[in-house]
């Protein structure tokens, strides 16, 4: 079976993607800050049948990225990374001006150099695979100018160049850096807590635009959830 790594699994869109590719019949590497609510998502997981190993830890740590990886290898290799784990780096967000550097420096190693450090432990891995690919989780904030998202936004635009830059560097893989759009999850309730998420879709409708990702292999680059549904 194949094997599969996503961070920041416990809730929204990574636990979508977990019961998503469980119930595709894939083995899983399950990360998470919290304990408690990565167990429950493991447990969640495993009635699809599928082996997961879940490990509580912080992606930040370089201990707990090889953990991961050699978790993966455990299960019998690893197909697919998704660096999916992030902050926002003010809750709620802020304009620039008002924006902490410390909560900014946080997000960058959170949503920049950890990704980057995990690809780095698994490339031996990737390249191994018969059809390795690494999903990248972006964001509209980007590509676009949106009031208080300029600090996020900007972890998020670095996120696209690595993953620009490795998908050139890495022709054997498949990397697909993607916007998924507006969710309905707590992190962007916490980043605009006065916003009304009613109308906004669940992580769950949003996951199977990454599986025709899985599905199609395009070519490596830049996708928006919406525009893959789209085509469903």
């Amino acid at each position: 079976m194949p094997v599969a790594i996503i961070t920041g699994a416990s809730r929204g869109l990574g636990r979508a993607l977990a019961e998503a590719l469980a119930g595709r019949g894939w083995d899983l590497v399950l990360d998470a800050r919290g304990a408690g609510a990565l167990k429950a998502a493991a447990r969640a997981v495993t009635r699809y049948g599928t082996r997961v190993v879940a490990l509580p830890g912080d992606v930040t740590d370089g201990g707990h990225r090889a953990e991961l990886v050699a978790a993966a290898h455990g299960l019998g290799g690893l197909d697919l990374v998704v660096n999916n784990a992030g902050i926002l780096g003010a809750e709620p967000l802020v304009p620039l001006g008002g924006q902490p550097l410390d909560g900014f420096r946080a997000a960058l190693e959170t949503n920049v150099v950890a990704p980057l450090g995990l690809l780095q432990e698994a490339l031996p891995l990737l390249r191994k695979a018969p059809a390795g690919a690494v999903v990248d989780v972006s964001s509209d904030a980007a590509a676009a100018a949106y009031r208080t998202w300029g600090a996020y936004g900007a972890t998020k635009a670095a996120l696209d160049q690595l993953s620009a830059v490795l998908a050139v560097e890495e022709p054997g893989l498949r990397v697909w850096w993607v916007d998924p759009g507006g969710m309905r999850t707590d992190m962007l309730a916490a980043a605009e807590p006065d916003e009304d998420l009613s109308g906004t879709p669940a992580p769950e409708e949003v996951a199977p635009a990454f599986l025709r990702l899985l599905d199609r292999r395009p070519a490596s680059g830049r996708y928006t959830a919406s525009a893959l549904l789209e085509a469903l």
